[in-house]
């Protein structure tokens, strides 16, 4: 015997897709959304600077489940193909990727999230280790986003500055227009606590909406990487409950 009742439907399509960055050129990355009429909002997942590996893929498979259209973009696309390993080596090398191409292919990755029909307006962006530091560069210097999730970002704080880097993006937080959410553990040492004082200090300073959070002394660095000694459960569990809880509040 059954209620008559229709369960909500559930699907997904998760796919190597290419999209145009705002340069010109055509990159590549990892999309991952919800099926069903919608709308659903968008997230741009930022990926690590070990490259765009499977645990990457996996987090955007998680984010569709709940709801969003997920794009990760290939940052280091253009020195590829390759074993990602090698590349992701030969990017440290050189410094990192330069941050105006970053800012390109986020751009673009906004324009893929547009390209989607079932797509609600709305787009969050999130990083995490390097990825962090992208996800508040990308938030205080863009117009098309609406809320913006850092996880242990490095590099946020610091005067090594480059050709590629030529600006400390602690300095980009007064022009910073979008709810923020940090995540950080204590025993990491890039975000030390002290830079994660400064950040807040920083965004109370210039009248910022945001919410920051550092777990206890056992959490370092990479603490949601399942696949590595560095992950800790509690504070993972608990940092995706927050993130659920931020991105739902105001991508939705």
């Amino acid at each position: 015997m059954t209620s008559g009742q229709t369960r909500p439907y559930e699907g997904m399509l998760a796919e190597t897709v290419s999209f145009p960055s705002q340069n010109g050129d055509i990159i590549g990355g990892y999309m991952a959304r919800p099926l069903g009429a919608g709308p659903h909002p968008g997230v741009i997942l930022i990926m690590e600077v070990f490259g765009l590996v499977e645990h990457t893929k996996e987090m955007a498979r998680k984010f569709a489940a709940r709801g969003y259209i997920t794009i990760a973009p290939d940052l280091f696309y253009r020195e590829g193909p390759g074993d990602t390993a090698t590349i992701a080596a030969l990017i440290r090398e050189r410094g990192g990727v330069p941050d105006s191409r970053f800012m390109a292919d986020m751009e673009g990755a906004v324009g893929a999230l547009r390209s989607v029909a079932t797509f609600n307006g709305k787009i969050g962006c999130i990083g995490h280790c390097s990825g962090g530091r992208h996800s508040l560069l990308f938030a205080c210097s863009t117009r098309n986003l609406n809320a913006a999730v850092v996880c242990y970002g490095g590099g946020i704080v610091t005067d090594q500055l480059t050709p590629s880097r030529p600006k400390a993006v602690i300095d980009m937080v007064p022009d910073l227009r979008y709810p923020l959410l940090g995540l950080f553990g204590e025993a990491d040492r890039n975000p030390s606590p002290e830079h994660v004082a400064r950040l807040d200090e920083e965004l109370k300073k210039h009248h910022k909406e945001y919410e920051l959070k550092s777990y206890p002394q056992d959490v370092g660095h990479g603490f949601f990487a399942d696949y590595r000694p560095s992950y800790r459960q509690e504070a993972a569990v608990d940092g995706w409950e927050r993130i659920f809880a931020f991105f739902g509040k105001h991508l939705r």
